[in-house]
């Protein structure tokens, strides 16, 4: 079995891949730190010093790679499913699953966060809102190609499972 999570930065993504991966006894790869032990280099450095496009490109890779993986949950970074066909290799290759998140939790998720995430850096709560909504515009169409969409501020583990076991 395998399972992409995707959804926006502060979506749930890796805490809830976390808790399935127990649940499943499935590895559990959160693709920015597969990423980044890969290369060597945080995010952060890598869009600093190579720009989006090439840390795009790195992220198509790594994706491909653990595509090629079983018995895993992938929670991919947040803009992942928007570049290259990413969308269709997820779908063709696991369950892809939308963690579809509302944006006024992903601020309060995102204002108080502890990691570093280069786009968001230095933003007000009231720049940040308008960073997510704008960004959310975008992304959205990417993100509803997911073969399935969980809506909701708490998904839990058992929503998955009942979800990938009767899909």
């Amino acid at each position: 079995m395998k399972i992409f999570l995707i959804g926006f930065m502060g979506s749930g993504k890796s805490t809830l891949g976390r808790k399935l991966s127990v649940a499943l006894k499935l590895t559990f790869i959160d693709l920015d730190t597969f990423l980044e032990e890969k290369y060597f280099r945080t995010i952060p450095q890598i869009f600093a010093e190579e720009g989006e496009d090439a840390f795009r490109r790195k992220e198509r890779k790594v994706l491909e790679e653990v595509s090629a993986f079983d018995d895993v949950i992938v929670a991919t970074g947040g803009g992942a499913p928007c570049f290259f066909d990413n969308m269709e290799l997820m779908n063709n290759t696991g369950f892809c699953i939308f963690l579809d998140v509302a944006p006024k939790s992903l601020v309060s998720r995102l204002i108080h966060a502890k990691t570093e995430r280069p786009l968001i850096k230095g933003k007000t709560p009231e720049e940040l809102q308008q960073f997510i909504d704008a960004t959310m515009v975008r992304r959205r169409p990417f993100y509803e190609k997911a073969r399935y969409i969980l809506k909701g501020e708490e998904i839990s583990p058992e929503q998955v499972i009942e979800l990938v076991t009767k899909g």
